[in-house]
């Protein structure tokens, strides 16, 4: 029996129905208000157990019986500091503890952010020293090193960007370009890695099924890197659109992420965009390496970035999400 968690996410629904493909007994720990949102996100296959990470309410009848455990449940966005360390940290120590000595492959599903941006164009390796710019990738970081404490075989997996149908943060950007034109923060390219989100079900489940990978920790990424830009021609092209590249300087983009913020407290709802952020997309070089998750797990992923937009973009068109 698998047991996942965040299964009612964007990530989380992708390998769900992974896991539902190969004929695998699923259980997805979820709360109610997630499901509500979200009830595509579960095929009927999955047996649900309603609870709460933060509180730990349902995580004994989540586990009975469970041989593996994806930890993806999490905060990418929230409206305070405390909610991403509520969310990342302390949710991941209440399962981390249920878990511990039941001999259950734990696989913990960090960030790229816990341990920061290369700073000389090198890709970052996963042993190195671990410097996150933000409050997310802090708070990610804390949970790698209670689950680590606590659950010492567990393998740690480290997505870079993920995009593909389902997602609601790339989105923006996507949308920006169907109106015809590309928001970029001044101050020269940038690169990063991105992985298509059903390729990394693919890599989580490798994680889960190596039995050498315990105790190890993986980047989960395609290996070529591109730059913003890139990526908005392609997928321009893609929505076969002309664009207008509007080069924002850094302290208007700080203002904008402020307001952002301002809005979010007042409507109750938290945004991807934040003065946090800002700092991240200013950041040179988000590039790992992918090598050890090759070698060691047989992983390494397949679908190119034009391919994937093309799925991508055609999914949204078809949900109604994005007109082009």
């Amino acid at each position: 029996m698998i047991l996942i968690t965040g299964g009612t996410g964007f990530i989380g629904s992708h390998l769900v129905e992974a896991v539902c493909a190969r004929g695998e007994p699923l259980r997805c720990l979820i709360r109610r208000d997630s499901f509500k949102r979200h009830p595509f996100a579960l095929p009927a296959e999955a047996e649900l157990v309603f609870g709460d990470l933060v509180s730990g309410e349902g995580l004994r009848d989540a586990l009975a019986g469970a041989g593996t455990v994806i930890h993806l449940a999490g905060v990418t966005k929230a409206l305070s500091t405390s909610e991403f360390y509520s969310g990342n940290a302390r949710a991941t120590e209440n399962l981390a503890r249920a878990v511990a000595g039941r001999g259950v492959r734990l696989v913990h599903v960090s960030s790229l952010a816990a341990i920061g941006p290369s700073t000389d164009g090198t890709p970052v390796s996963d042993d190195a020293e671990p410097h996150p710019v933000t409050h997310y990738g802090t708070s990610k970081l804390e949970g790698e090193r209670i689950a680590r404490a606590l659950v010492p075989d567990a393998v740690i997996v480290r997505p870079a960007v993920v995009y593909g149908p389902r997602d609601t943060d790339v989105l923006e950007m996507f949308r920006s370009i169907s109106r015809g034109f590309v928001l970029e923060i001044s101050g020269g390219e940038r690169w990063f890695q991105a992985i298509y989100v059903k390729d990394l079900a693919d890599g989580l489940l490798a994680a889960a099924c190596t039995p050498q990978a315990g105790g190890r920790a993986y980047f989960l990424a395609h290996a070529k890197a591109v730059s913003w830009s890139e990526l908005s021609s392609a997928a321009a092209r893609v929505m076969r659109k002309r664009t207008r590249v509007l080069r924002i300087p850094s302290p208007l983009a700080y203002a904008v992420g402020g307001l952002a913020e301002v809005c979010s407290r007042l409507t109750g709802k938290p945004v991807i965009i934040s003065r946090e952020k800002v700092k991240e997309a200013q950041c040179r070089h988000w590039t790992c390496d992918t090598r050890r998750a090759a070698q060691e797990l047989g992983f390494e992923a397949q679908t190119p970035l034009e391919l994937g937009l093309a799925e991508t973009l055609a999914w949204y068109k078809e949900a109604g999400w994005l007109k082009y």
